[in-house]
């Protein structure tokens, strides 16, 4: 995966694409057509959703803005996301904030890089296992794959047990 001039993709965010080659950060620029969930842009990018990121901000009591990184497949638990920031709340952040957050990023569709927003950024643990990473490049219609191991090194990401534990059985069997 060499890295691919930020010229060549209009429809990834240039910041994203001169971070990545900056970080030496191999990765592949894919375009696709609009999709507006994380499940939705895997299946579009052909890819695993498990190894599809989805990227939630979050803010705690102590007015911390946070990037929560988890796969497509799953969703945020935000008791365990309170645990893991050490913080009595924690909230999602309005679509509105997102836009003050990232302005150059269409409303869910941030990259999985914090360095972009000047954030920190907390990965599922079920991350680690892939050796490939996508995420959206700032828009519905662009994705970036990454070496993973190489996006963890350049990104500092921390992990953490963030997602949901879905329980599979039917209603009548859980307890």
């Amino acid at each position: 995966m060499p890295p691919t001039p930020a010229s060549a993709h209009p429809g990834a965010l240039p910041t994203l694409l001169e971070w990545l080659a900056g970080h030496a950060v191999e990765h592949d620029v894919h375009e696709h057509g609009e999709t507006f969930t994380a499940r939705q842009t895997a299946r579009a990018e052909g890819v695993d959703p498990r190894t599809f990121a989805k990227v939630v901000a979050v803010r705690t009591d102590d007015q911390r803005t946070v990037l929560l990184v988890i796969d497509a497949a799953d969703r945020i638990d935000l008791r365990k996301a309170r645990e893991a920031l050490l913080a009595d709340d924690v909230r999602l952040l309005s679509e509105a904030e997102l836009a003050v957050l990232a302005p150059e990023c269409e409303p869910g569709a941030m990259p999985a890089v914090g360095d972009l927003f000047d954030l920190p950024m907390v990965a599922d643990r079920a991350l680690r296992d892939g050796t490939a990473l996508s995420f959206n490049a700032g828009t519905h219609t662009c994705a970036v794959r990454v070496d993973r191991p190489a996006w963890e090194r350049a990104t500092g990401v921390a992990y953490a047990d963030l997602a949901e534990d879905l329980d599979a059985r039917p209603a009548w069997a859980r307890s």
